[in-house]
């Protein structure tokens, strides 16, 4: 199954050029996404009667073409297949003439909001779906890139969570991880660069109200790598790449 949805940029998406920034794509992604969910009946609406929740995992996406202020634009989401705790959903972005200006997969597990553990996304949930097993934003043989932690840094940042942090889950918001990558570029590249056409964001462990983390910038071979650490060093929460 397919869900698409139609969207116009509106003013609070957009950043540099009158373009729709990284953070709202990755926030239209979601409402959409939701929608699926919520079809398949495992949405936030029966959390309550499920005891279960999806938490992203990996995000990989790529712009082709930035849409701009006041566009519509044609979202479309698809579930393609799970192994064992993993489940795994594409995005596609079309303008007016049934173009791909954007791309984007997701992995994701299930997790029991009673007991905190990891759920198998069983054939039965899966099949609520109705998952497009031949159908992908990447191609086939596309994965994500492992991304591993540098070991020098040359930039480091300190954020403090905020309320306005935290989603349903009680946790920061995935969306926002990117403005905690945004915190950690240097003033010359956010200042001056546009949005980044590529990246990719592995999460590795949720970030809470009140914690303080650590956002370490490296730029390597053509990518900006950002890891989220917290206050002590000894948890790594996520690492991005920007390029």
């Amino acid at each position: 199954m397919v869900i698409e949805r139609e969207y116009y940029v509106q003013l609070s998406q957009i950043g540099k050029e009158n373009k729709i920034t990284n953070k709202s794509l990755l926030g239209i992604f979601e409402d959409i996404g939701g929608v699926h969910s919520n079809i398949a009946g495992y949405g936030i609406p029966t959390m309550d009667k499920t005891h279960l929740t999806w938490v992203l995992l990996d995000w990989k996406v790529q712009i082709i073409r930035r849409p701009v202020y006041a566009e519509k634009i044609l979202v479309r989401t698809w579930s393609r297949h799970s192994l064992k705790f993993y489940a795994f959903r594409d995005f596609e972005v079309l303008d007016e003439q049934g173009n791909v200006i954007a791309k984007a997969m997701s992995k994701w597990v299930l997790i029991n909001i009673q007991t905190e553990k990891l759920e198998r996304v069983t054939d039965e949930i899966l099949f609520k779906y109705n998952p497009e097993l031949d159908k992908f934003a990447f191609g086939p043989d596309e994965d994500f890139e492992k991304l591993k932690e540098q070991e020098n840094y040359a930039r480091e940042v300190e954020y403090s969570v905020k309320r306005s942090d935290i989603d349903v889950n009680h946790h920061m918001h995935n969306i926002n991880y990117l403005d905690l990558a945004n915190e950690a570029l240097p003033d010359d590249i956010y200042f001056n660069s546009k949005e980044f056409d590529f990246f990719q964001i592995s999460y590795k462990k949720e970030i809470k109200l009140g914690e303080n983390v650590r956002c370490k910038y490296l730029y390597e071979n053509g990518k900006h790598m950002i890891a989220i650490k917290s206050e002590d060093n000894s948890k790594l929460h996520a690492i991005i790449e920007l390029r």
